[in-house]
């Protein structure tokens, strides 16, 4: 992960450089509130969630076979991440409205009323395509931390390559063959982090072209200076080789993303505290691993 923000929204709440600590951001966004702006939105987005608990340290899930342990209120990393997001959420330092993604957020980058995203490191392209009108404005910094000197980062998102069930043996194979191309050879791995995606090996990310690029390839070939002339990639890379190992999710992520709306998410509508929502999504969570005939250690 890391924080994308618009360098002119900053310097217009006299923030000068990016905050590097979690105080620094809760500063920086009290002076971009004093403008008539927000740091971020967030309208309860469960991806986002556990990725931020996960830099924070948390290790609410874990997996062994058919046992499943969901300890998400007693986690440490659990609760310093929904205490400090309440506090945001109860002062209005952040957009809980806009959804992200949406055409409504789309705008909000583009006219500034949201100054920054903390998004995994394929986001560069995604700005590109979306919010064009933020060229030259973004730049991008480390994912603040909770000490200061700190290096703690974590992922978000992410993609994967998988073939469809099929009775021809000969399209598997080769489609097996053209995966193999696009994630362990070196051209196959560089014409996809040309057209935008994040390199996952080690070889790419210290490459000398990767750490030296200050461009993105717009769709029509073009080239534009997104992030107004930084080598980018030297933060994106530093923040993938930051990430803290061993972090867990539940076998059943998709229905634990789904689920979340309806209880931490209501937190976001001021229906009910983070603290007691994400109670409640952990207690489906629970119901739900024991209707799935999972057992809970």
């Amino acid at each position: 992960m890391a924080l994308f923000y618009n360098k002119e929204v900053f310097d217009a709440a006299g923030v000068d450089r990016a905050p590097a600590t979690w105080e620094e951001y809760y500063q920086a966004a009290r002076k971009i509130r004093a403008i008539g702006k927000y740091i971020t939105s967030d309208a309860g987005d469960p991806g986002f969630f556990d990725s931020m608990v996960w830099q924070a340290g948390g290790q609410p899930f874990s997996t062994h076979r058919k046992k499943v342990a969901i300890n998400l209120t007693d986690d440490a990393g659990t609760q310093r991440w929904t205490a400090y997001w309440q506090r945001m959420i109860d002062e209005d330092l952040i957009d809980t409205r806009t959804v992200k993604w949406s055409n409504d957020w789309d705008r909000g980058l583009s006219d500034g009323t949201i100054a920054s995203v903390l998004a995994g490191g394929w986001l560069p392209h995604s700005l590109l395509s979306d919010v064009p009108q933020g060229a030259g404005r973004f730049r991008v910094a480390q994912t603040p931390t909770w000490e200061p000197g700190g290096t703690q980062n974590s992922e978000n998102g992410g993609s994967t390559l998988a073939i469809m069930r099929t009775t021809s043996d000969e399209k598997a194979a080769a489609a097996y063959r053209f995966m193999d191309y696009a994630t362990h050879d070196s051209e196959g791995i560089r014409g996809r982090v040309l057209d935008g995606a994040f390199p996952a090996d080690n070889d790419t990310l210290g490459s000398a072209e990767f750490l030296d690029q200050t461009t993105l390839t717009t769709p029509d070939g073009g080239v534009s200076e997104y992030f107004g002339g930084q080598k980018f990639n030297q933060v994106l890379s530093q923040a993938a080789r930051n990430v803290l190992p061993n972090h867990e999710f539940l076998p059943y992520e998709i229905h634990a993303r789904s689920a979340f709306g309806s209880t931490a998410g209501a937190a976001f509508r001021r229906e009910t505290t983070l603290v007691n929502g994400v109670r409640s999504w952990q207690d489906e969570l629970i119901a739900y691993a024991k209707q799935q005939g999972y057992q809970i250690s």
